[in-house]
């Protein structure tokens, strides 16, 4: 549990007092100072409703340790370098968080499937813009928030779809975007108990009668993540179907489904081969009359059976390798970047050592790939270990 010192005086998170001591630090306008360095790294106190929270300074995250929950691998190791800021907002005021995304929350009545689905992976998924997130970055964002991209040998067996579905949704609150709640508008199936179906059925049906509602010739959409379980043929499309909502398949029109089979190749690819994988898919969904739902745009991520996100065989590999061996690391994700741009895989903490950056060179990779890692590790100011996959096997782990 995390110190920290709030006016000259230090206390933990988990203290009776600490809701207290934030209400003074707030109605103060005191700085608290987290512990996680000898010097501190200065915090801030927002409102929530009725309670305080602590928040980590904008653009800090770099500076805490890499055990400490606020700690951010550098912004030159992460796709979310290029996005905090600029498609990413918070405000210290409120300690809200305001999303810009690249992609559509709307459908406009009467619009033909086809039509909709046409750019819909190729534009929203894996294009590189900083002032927007992508519905791959804005997956890949929440998993961070969340905390799915770190692990330490203590989190063991202590992941599920229904721990991960529960800090989905807190790292929802106090994120805004384009004018709503995030919350308001994400659905993440509950986990499956057939003994409370009923119930579970009735809280989807009510939640989604208040998100997707027309507005004039407008409909507005929801945003699922979800697992998935399968994609099958049906009579028109493809039905994909999620685990934890099994009698609730989404539709995918003819062109977005095979678009989707040929921009995330890579993820289908490895989900198919990894045993214990998990493929989860983040979609933008509307609801016809019928009850039927239908996605509009979709991204996909392939997580490991510890719901950690992988790129490739070679970054399974060492993750593998890592967490056989104890160590704790923070994962990178990529958020708007093309894979073929240069980003270490993870930031491992070795025992009573600095962090260091791991990065993993594709068989491909060229002079020019290895000029922009370099220089990517010279920003980041951290030490390296590169696994060139052209050479072979794995080279031996930092101690």
């Amino acid at each position: 549990m995390r110190n920290i010192r709030i006016g000259g005086s230090d206390v933990t998170a988990d203290a009776n007092d600490f809701a207290r001591r934030l209400s003074e630090a707030f109605d103060k306008g005191e700085r608290p100072l987290c512990l996680c360095q000898p010097d501190g790294v200065p915090m801030y106190v927002a409102r929530r409703g009725k309670a305080h929270v602590l928040k980590r300074m904008p653009g800090s995250g770099a500076r805490h340790g890499i055990d400490c929950d606020s700690y951010e691998v550098p912004a030159a190791l992460s796709g979310l370098g290029e996005l905090d800021g600029k498609a990413i907002v918070e405000s210290e005021e409120t300690g809200e968080t305001q999303l810009k995304l690249g992609f559509s929350l709307t459908k406009l009545t009467g619009r033909n499937a086809s039509e909709a689905a046409r750019n819909a992976v190729e534009a929203d998924s894996v294009k590189t813009d900083g002032s927007r997130l992508s519905l791959r970055a804005l997956l890949h964002f929440l998993w961070e928030q969340a905390e799915f991209n770190r692990w330490r040998p203590a989190m063991e067996k202590r992941r599920n779809w229904a721990v991960v579905r529960k800090y989905l949704l807190q790292a929802a609150e106090g994120k805004t975007a384009k004018g709503k709640g995030l919350g308001d508008m994400l659905y993440i199936p509950e986990f499956f108990d057939a003994e409370k179906e009923t119930e579970i059925v009735a809280r989807r049906d009510t939640f989604l009668s208040k998100t997707v509602q027309s507005q004039g010739k407008r409909r507005s959409l929801a945003l699922l993540i979800g697992e998935v379980k399968e994609v099958a043929a049906a009579r028109v499309g493809a039905r994909m179907t999620v685990k934890h909502a099994p009698r609730f398949p989404f539709m995918l029109p003819d062109d977005l489904h095979r678009r989707m089979n040929r921009v995330f190749e890579t993820e289908l690819a490895l989900w198919n081969a990894t045993e214990g994988s998990h493929l989860i898919a983040a979609a933008s969904f509307g609801v016809d009359a019928a009850g039927i739902a239908s996605v509009e745009e979709i991204a996909l991520m392939v997580v490991t059976d510890r719901w950690i996100p992988f790129d490739s065989r070679y970054d399974l590999a060492l993750l593998d390798a890592l967490t056989l061996r104890g160590a704790s690391f923070v994962k990178s994700l990529r958020y708007n970047q093309p894979r073929s741009t240069p980003m270490a895989s993870l930031a491992l903490r070795p025992d009573r050592a600095p962090p260091i950056a791991m990065y993993i060179a594709p068989d491909d990779a060229d002079e020019t790939y290895g000029r922009a890692r370099d220089a990517l590790a010279e920003e980041s100011g951290m030490a390296s270990w590169v696994w060139n996959v052209r050479d072979g096997a794995m080279p031996d782990l930092p101690g």
